[in-house]
């Protein structure tokens, strides 16, 4: 018998600050402040994997922009 691994489709805020090596807190506030996309299912907040790449990419953008300028 094979098993077969389903990718998440939503992670939870504290995963999310996992992956990307910040603290709760910072990732909550960026949450809050609407720089990383997110929605409110009943009392828990859910992010697309897609809106963390999006994240990632405006910092990089920014970051690129920043430093060519």
């Amino acid at each position: 018998m094979t098993t077969t691994a389903i990718p998440r489709k939503w992670h939870t805020t504290a995963e999310v600050a996992h992956m990307l090596g910040f603290g709760l807190s910072k990732t909550k506030m960026l949450v809050l402040t609407g720089e990383i996309r997110s929605v409110k299912i009943g009392r828990n907040r859910r992010i697309l994997p897609a809106w963390v790449d999006e994240y990632v990419n405006r910092c990089v953008q920014d970051e690129t922009e920043r430093w060519s300028a």
